[in-house]
């Protein structure tokens, strides 16, 4: 049975997307520990220092994203792709908070190849999580509030098979309910692009994490890459 799996749909207007998958199982998570809270402190300090004022604007895999944005009716200086607004708090406030181990393993990875990376607590998930086109009856909770809104159709979002959705706006804002928790032991992690040579960096990004899963969150690993020729993990 799949566990993540593009829609024809999305691939067929969106053919240059990549993603790299992780499903991971007996994971441990909680406050993030102190040397791997200094390395993301560090790592913070060394993007700050790799953008140097450079526009977030001119970064290929943002760009890239924003276009994507922009194809399915979404206005994304309004709406900023996950990646691009992690890096947008760091520029502005010159910090990003530490939330919890997995949250931040995530973040890190993110900041660092201004990639979007979503961590999914697969308790919350009913059977595969499927990124495709909205149809606007689908369900979604955010962050701190206990009324569902719905997506706006034609939105790309990450849904399971009871028709709950998982993130809006591809990779804007993930549910409440996914979010990684102290209590998660299973969760899938993503991260996505739409740049040229992005199976490289998403490549790149799947090995960092899985070596900061490894020393960091312990656990046992299945991943992929996927895009148009290999759909589902």
């Amino acid at each position: 049975m799949p566990t993540f799996v593009y829609h024809p749909d999305v691939l067929a207007r969106f053919p240059g997307i990549c993603g790299g998958v992780i499903l991971a199982h007996g994971l441990r998570n909680g406050p993030t520990p102190e040397p791997l809270r200094a390395a993301y402190a560090a790592e913070q300090q060394a993007v700050l220092a790799r953008l140097d004022g450079q526009a977030l604007s001119e970064i290929p895999s943002l760009a890239a994203w924003r276009s994507a944005f922009r194809a399915f009716g979404v206005e994304p200086t309004q709406y900023r792709s996950a990646a691009e607004a992690l890096l947008r708090r760091l520029t502005k406030k010159g910090d990003i908070p530490a939330i919890n181990l997995l949250t931040d393993l995530g973040n890190l990875v993110s900041i660092r190849y201004a990639l979007p990376v979503a961590v999914l607590d697969m308790q919350a998930i009913q059977g595969a999580v499927t990124v495709r086109f909205a149809d606007g009856a689908e369900q979604f909770f955010p962050l701190g509030q206990s009324a569902p809104e719905h997506p706006e159709p034609g939105e790309v979002i990450f849904a399971d098979e009871a028709q709950r959705v998982v993130a809006r706006r591809w990779c804007w804002r993930q549910s409440d309910d996914s979010a990684a928790r102290p209590a998660t032991t299973t969760a899938l992690f993503t991260v996505e692009a739409h740049h040229a040579g992005a199976r490289a960096d998403i490549q790149a990004a799947l090995d960092d994490r899985l070596d900061l899963l490894n020393r960091h969150a312990g656990g046992s690993f299945t991943w992929d890459i996927l895009g148009p020729a290999r759909a589902a993990f």
